[in-house]
């Protein structure tokens, strides 16, 4: 295995792990308490979620009494 090249690749990956960690930084330090309402698109989503659709039954026809 070429040494130099391994050492490339994982200054590589070592570049790309920084960024992302600091982007999850900013976003850590950006994120407060959010007040007001919630966009109508997120509230719409959280509607579809909670709302999740389950099975009715369906009623049985009542049978006469012999």
């Amino acid at each position: 295995m070429d040494v130099a090249k391994i050492l490339a690749e994982l200054r590589q990956e070592r570049e790309l792990i920084e960024d992302a960690i600091i982007s999850l930084e900013r976003l850590a330090r950006s994120r407060g308490k959010r007040r007001g309402r919630p966009p109508a698109w997120l509230a719409m989503a959280k509607k579809r979620t909670r709302a999740t659709p389950t099975k009715a039954k369906a009623p049985q026809p009542k049978q006469p009494a012999t």
